[in-house]
């Protein structure tokens, strides 16, 4: 069977995403923000050009670590969830009927039980299209929402993350799949004996159970992660389904790739029901030089220090403050993005400091020549497909949508159709 492109939209409940200028853009909507249509047109827009998933990125709190407080990052427009997540879930679950629908969700903040408790729910409403975006948590400002004044160490989140993890699979599978019997006739409703208790204790968490929710037509939400540390990757290789990864080049990619994949195979998972999906925004025009013009005019609109301040929050880093030596010693942030950064640095031969102030690096170009550089990372392993973000919301998506969907199409490169009703059924075909 020939490979297919996977694609995954990245949405905020908000106007910006990664491009701190974006939402300034002509063609970036404010005036729908807290709107159910919003999120209900972009839901129906990913379906129709036949996208896999969509998934809510998302941080439990309002960034400060730049200067030591939210101004920058906050008044500037940076990119912030304003709602949470699972709240628009649901309203795009009704207007459509094949996209995958995500959400990010902490293993550190959150119980085993009510993670499988309302994933498991909006997966069984949703018929089987559920997909949860797990992540540690990785900024101090976001435990402090929680009462604590530091998160753990990362290697004991991950091994808090493995825990819970296997506590809400005891969850889910404490029920069969056909133990629902609603039969009047015999005033059987549930057969008790197709219905377990979790009894999952470990060293962090623990739940009785057994979970109030039936299983769901695929199982349990597809898994999804951003592991790029060593313990990110091996939490990656034992559990993801798909991979979220922030490359600054391919050959960089293609070393991930690789490494990620010899991991899975080694944890006694097929390798190709793992799929890696580098982040990607786009800048697309009718010509190469229209579509140059389009990036000056949107790299115009960012602030350099907003730009800063998105990178200091996200690796754990004041970057306002220059780092005798470029010493990330003390970063406890995001390691991907972290390490983006200081190969973006050391290539371009500037400081830490001064490489935070460039805006992420963007595929720019025609629909052909989009879909020819989304095509060399994928036909060149450094990929599976892409986690697609956008620059300006929800033009970008229109764009990519009607210009570039249709070349990748033409290519047999992406589905036209959607396989399967469930969301794991579909990545797998």
């Amino acid at each position: 069977m020939s490979r297919r492109m996977r694609l995954v939209a990245y949405l905020k409940t908000g106007p910006t995403a990664n491009h701190g200028g974006g939402w300034r853009h002509p063609a970036a909507r404010l005036d729908d923000i807290f709107n159910p249509e919003r999120y209900e047109d972009v839901a129906r827009l990913l379906e129709a050009a036949r996208f896999d998933a969509a998934f809510f990125a998302d941080t439990v709190g309002v960034p400060d670590i730049h200067k030591g407080a939210f101004d920058t990052y906050l008044g500037l427009g940076g990119q912030i969830s304003y709602l949470e997540p699972l709240a628009v879930l649901p309203f795009m679950m009704r207007v459509t009927k094949h996209l995958g629908l995500g959400t990010t969700l902490s293993t550190t903040f959150y119980q085993p039980y009510h993670l499988a408790r309302i994933l498991g729910s909006m997966d069984l409403l949703s018929g089987g299209r559920m997909c949860w975006n797990i992540v540690t948590s990785a900024t101090d400002f976001e435990a402090r929402n929680f009462g604590s004044e530091r998160l753990p160490p990362k290697e004991e989140r991950y091994d808090q993350a493995d825990e819970v993890v296997e506590a809400c699979l005891a969850l889910w599978h404490g029920w069969d799949a056909d133990a629902m019997v609603m039969d009047k006739a015999s005033g059987q409703f549930v057969n008790t004996s197709k219905v377990r208790y979790a009894d999952y204790k470990g060293k962090y968490v623990s739940t009785k159970g057994p979970l109030g929710v039936p299983r769901s037509p695929q199982d349990h939400p597809v898994f999804m992660q951003a592991g790029s540390s060593p313990r990110g990757r091996e939490f990656a290789a034992r559990w993801a389904e798909l991979i979220f990864s922030t490359p600054a080049f391919k050959d960089n990619s293609q070393a991930y790739y690789a490494d990620i994949k010899q991991r899975v195979a080694k944890a006694g998972r097929d390798p190709e029901n793992c799929a890696i999906l580098p982040s990607l925004g786009v800048v697309v025009g009718e010509t190469e030089s229209i579509a140059k013009e389009k990036l000056d005019y949107l790299h115009s609109l960012l602030n350099p220090e907003l730009q800063q301040a998105s990178i200091s929050n996200t690796v754990g880093l004041d970057l306002s403050k220059p780092l005798p030596d470029d010493d990330t010693s003390s970063a406890r942030g995001i390691q991907g993005s972290l390490d983006r950064v200081v190969l973006k640095a050391k290539r371009e031969g500037v400081s830490l400091q001064e490489a935070a102030k460039k805006p992420r690096s963007l595929m720019v170009g025609t629909p052909d020549s989009i879909a020819d550089q989304m095509e060399d990372w994928f036909r060149d392993r450094a990929c599976d497909g892409f986690v697609l973000w956008p620059t300006t919301s929800p033009g970008m998506f229109e764009d990519f949508c009607r210009m570039v969907v249709p070349v990748l199409q033409k290519r047999g490169l992406m589905q036209k159709e959607y396989a399967a009703a469930t969301l794991r059924e579909n990545l797998r075909r």
